[in-house]
């Protein structure tokens, strides 16, 4: 199941990817959710091949995964591959600047079933697709207005 969403930004492309790039801040928002998230390898540098293991609650029973940055072209696009025991997904964030200070971010998930109860949820799923896409293009819209709203909040710190 794939869903896809665009917003614009008025933040430059720059930015923009520079907070996409604050993995460290997704990591303690995750954490603040009750998530369990854990860095493998050498984690400081950002690049293809930067792996987490996350451990986290979803419809009251613990989930297990491993993201890893798939593709890493800066400041163009981010790919991320989440792989669990039932599922496997892809997170893409792609980034055009409209202007020097004006960006498109397109995001894209796909999920696809690895089990036959996988399938069946996936089914189910399917039957709800108009609300769950729904869902997804609120929650980037929102983020996208939380990128935004970072981004004129240190624009006015460092005036």
């Amino acid at each position: 199941m794939k869903f896809s969403t665009k917003e614009d930004l008025e933040v430059p492309i720059d930015d923009v990817f520079e907070m996409l790039s604050d993995f460290e801040g997704f990591e303690r928002a995750a954490m603040r959710h009750g998530a369990e998230v854990s860095r493998r390898g050498d984690g400081h540098s950002l690049d293809t091949g930067l792996e987490w293991q996350v451990k986290a609650t979803f419809r009251g029973k613990l989930r297990e995964f491993d993201v890893t940055l798939a593709d890493y072209d800066k400041p163009n696009h981010m790919k991320f591959d989440a792989v669990s025991n039932a599922m496997q997904s892809t997170f893409l964030v792609e980034l055009v600047a409209l202007s020097r200070n004006r960006t498109r971010m397109r995001a894209e998930l796909d999920v696809r079933p690895k089990t036959l109860s996988a399938r069946l949820l996936m089914q189910s799923a399917k039957l709800a697709r108009n609300t769950l896409n729904r869902r997804y293009k609120t929650r980037i819209a929102h983020f996208a207005e939380d990128l935004e709203d970072r981004h004129k909040k240190a624009l006015r710190a460092t005036s």
